[in-house]
This record gives C-alpha cells, sequence and structure tokens, in this order.
C-alpha cells in the first residue's frame, strides 16, 4: 500500500462538479492498493500517517502529528500511484489490487481513519475525481507499508 501525503492548508474533492469531500488544515492522502495488501497493511500504514511528524511546533521544527495537530485527513484513491514504471514508456499495473479488493480497503482505511481522527473525508473510489488543493509549504512524502 502507498500513500503520498501532502500537507494542506486546505483541500478538495469534486466529482463531476459536485464537491463530496473536503478539509481545512491538514493532510491530503492519495492512496494506492496494491494486490498483496491486507487489513494489517492497512493498518500499519493509517498508524505511520496519523503519527508522521510533518507539522510544525512552536519552534518551527516538523515535529507534530496529524494525530497531535487534530487537522483533517482528506482520502483519495489513486490506483496510478502503484504502476510500474521501471520499463517503457506507458505504466504497467499488474502490481494494482483488484478493482473489487482495492475498493474494501480504501473503505476499510477510511473507517478506521474515522475512528481515530475528528475530520476525514474522501473521493468517490474509481471516479473521475478533480482535487484542489494549498499544498502548505510544499511538503510532500510517499509512505509505504
Amino acid at each position: 500500500m502507498k500513500g503520498l501525503i501532502q500537507r494542506v492548508s486546505h483541500a478538495s474533492v469534486s466529482v463531476d462538479q459536485q464537491p463530496v469531500g473536503s478539509i481545512g488544515a491538514g493532510l491530503l492522502l492519495l492512496l494506492g492498493v496494491e494486490r498483496q495488501d491486507t487489513e494489517q497493511t492497512a493498518d500499519k500504514l493509517l498508524h505511520k500517517l496519523i503519527n508522521y511528524r510533518v507539522f510544525a511546533d512552536a519552534e518551527g521544527k516538523m515535529n507534530l502529528s496529524l494525530l497531535q495537530t487534530g487537522g483533517g485527513l482528506l482520502i483519495v484513491s489513486q490506483f496510478t500511484l502503484v504502476a510500474d514504471t521501471r520499463k517503457g514508456l506507458r505504466p504497467g499495473f499488474s502490481q494494482g489490487a483488484t478493482p473489487a479488493e482495492g475498493e474494501r480497503l480504501y473503505h476499510y482505511f477510511i473507517q478506521q481513519a474515522r475512528q481515530q481522527l475528528p475530520q476525514v473525508a474522501s473521493g468517490r473510489f474509481g471516479a473521475n475525481m478533480q482535487i484542489s488543493l494549498c499544498n502548505d509549504g510544499p511538503v510532500t512524502f510517499l509512505l509505504e507499508s
């Protein structure tokens, strides 16, 4: 499982020009599910994500986590994160989970996040989505479980 996180001052996602999720300050997570991923993989990535220290403390150092700051989390499915781009000029998706398993683990991840964080929003699995964000920093990290 791969998660591209971006620290944002705000972010939103729309489907067919209709807003489906938004947050204020916090993290935007683009989530890619791989073939071998399980609920345990999702739990491991979620633990890392909510405890990853990417927010500034009183001295301006990246020393605080999403859990500590109480910021929002916007979760958007992004199967292209698990593409194999090592060879050729076309991405390969053989390492990605099946659509059914990807959707199941995506919704599992959202459910688990909502149990641990006060503000969780999400996109719509499999939809063509438009994401708007203001990257704060910019701060972007690729997390893998």
